[in-house]
Formats: C-alpha cells, structure tokens, sequence
C-alpha cells in the first residue's frame, strides 16, 4: 500500500544520508524502519541475517579507529596501577 509522507528538508536529507551510509535507497530505508517500529518486541526474533545487519551498523565507522597494538589488551596493561 503507497502512503506519502511529508518530510521536512532536514529530515529528508538525514534520510537520505542514512540511507547511503547502509548503501540502500531512501525509499527501502524507511520501508525497515517502518517495519522495525511495527514489529512487536516479543514476536521480533533475531535472525542469522537481521544479527550481521546489526553487527554492520554497529561497526560502520570503526574503519576510522585507530589500530591499537595487541599488547593493549594484557591483563598488566588494564591493571598497572596494582602491583
């Protein structure tokens, strides 16, 4: 069922922005946010493919961090204080 909706130019453009960081139409965009906003908590399941779209977004922009040496994640490094 087409429905049309009035969106403000801010709001359009923060669409469209969204929308190509997730490399997707605008239109296909708020089609699955409509449906994510409709979708029951207790019968929403995560699914194989719904757990790697999240897993995605979550890491959109990471590539931008910076890379950290292995020896960050020692146990002495998280506790140098106590010795």
């Amino acid at each position: 069922m087409p429905i049309l909706v009035e969106l403000s130019p801010e709001k359009e453009a923060r669409l469209a922005a969204e929308a190509s960081l997730r490399g997707v139409p605008p239109e296909q965009y708020a089609s699955e946010l409509l449906d994510d906003a409709l979708t029951p908590p207790s019968k929403s399941k995560l699914t194989r493919e719904g757990l790697h779209a999240m897993l995605k977004r979550i890491g959109e922009g990471s590539e931008n961090r910076p890379k950290l040496p292995t020896s960050s994640f020692t146990r002495e490094s998280f506790y140098e204080d106590r010795q």
